[in-house]
């Protein structure tokens, strides 16, 4: 079984609307204007797209950040870089990010919603996360973990009644490798040096992963590359940001335990 891991392509844009100056929205379009723009290189998700066609892979997985604002536009531009991955026979799946569930305007909402049901292939839509699926020889389990929040965090939250639903779908008997995708660690070095960045609400998962009901978790949100697994790959892994600094990830199970490749674009 082979996946390939990708997260954070981070599309950007000016501002779509004027009612983007009074919400969070500006602090995205001023941070690509300025900031972003300059480190996240489109060209690399094409160059990912073209990687993930040509090796063909079990399943594809992306976790999160499509966009720097959530909005429409930025959406349209990375949907039409992702479309042949998208239309092809390799599945793949997505989990949006925070910047991706940025503000509360209907508009961006709809646009998040529109991205997920069809990133993921139609499959299932933003409001029936938690899912489980079956793809090429895994249970995958959907988590989104983003939602908007103040002006200076990006904070995610696990909710009691999402919490309450992954541990129901661990209680049953595991038949594949259980495989966790949601956009946040679980586990993260220096959390409280992170604090703007946080996850809260996460302990019954990490007892989970803990306890090996979930084999491993798939994040983003972190540009680097980083793993935190045991001596056969169970764990977490967080691909980095494959537009920022190239990265990607090739996960193999072979039976008994994960092994990573990094992938440098």
């Amino acid at each position: 079984m082979k996946i390939i891991h990708f997260s954070d392509p981070h599309g950007g844009g000016s501002a779509e609307d004027w009612m983007a100056y009074f919400d969070k929205r500006w602090v995205g379009v001023f941070n690509y204007r300025f900031r972003r723009r300059f480190q996240h290189d489109l060209s690399k998700l094409e160059k990912a797209v073209e990687y993930i066609l040509d090796t063909k892979p079990d399943r594809a997985v992306c976790t999160g950040d499509l966009t720097s604002s959530g909005q429409p536009g930025e959406f349209e531009r990375v949907k039409a870089i992702l479309a042949p991955l998208v239309n092809s026979t390799i599945p793949l799946v997505y989990t949006p990010g925070n910047h991706d569930c940025y503000v509360k305007r209907p508009w961006c909402v709809k646009a998040v919603k529109d991205a997920v049901f069809e990133v993921n292939q139609k499959r299932f839509t933003f409001d029936e996360m938690p899912v489980s699926l079956e793809l090429g020889g895994a249970e995958i389990l959907m988590l989104n973990t983003s939602a908007p929040s103040n002006l200076l965090c990006s904070w995610g939250f696990v909710k009691k009644k999402e919490s309450k639903a992954i541990v129901a779908l661990c209680e049953k008997e595991k038949k594949l490798p259980r495989i966790l995708v949601t956009h946040y660690p679980l586990i993260e070095d220096n959390k409280w040096l992170r604090f703007r960045h946080a996850l809260f609400g996460q302990g019954e998962l990490v007892k989970l992963l803990k306890e090996k009901q979930i084999d491993l978790v798939l994040c983003g949100h972190v540009h680097k590359h980083f793993l935190k697994v045991d001596e056969k790959g169970f764990g977490q892994c967080c691909s980095g940001s494959v537009t920022r600094n190239g990265n990607m990830v090739e996960i193999n199970y072979n039976g008994s335990g994960f092994t990573y490749t990094p992938i440098d674009l």
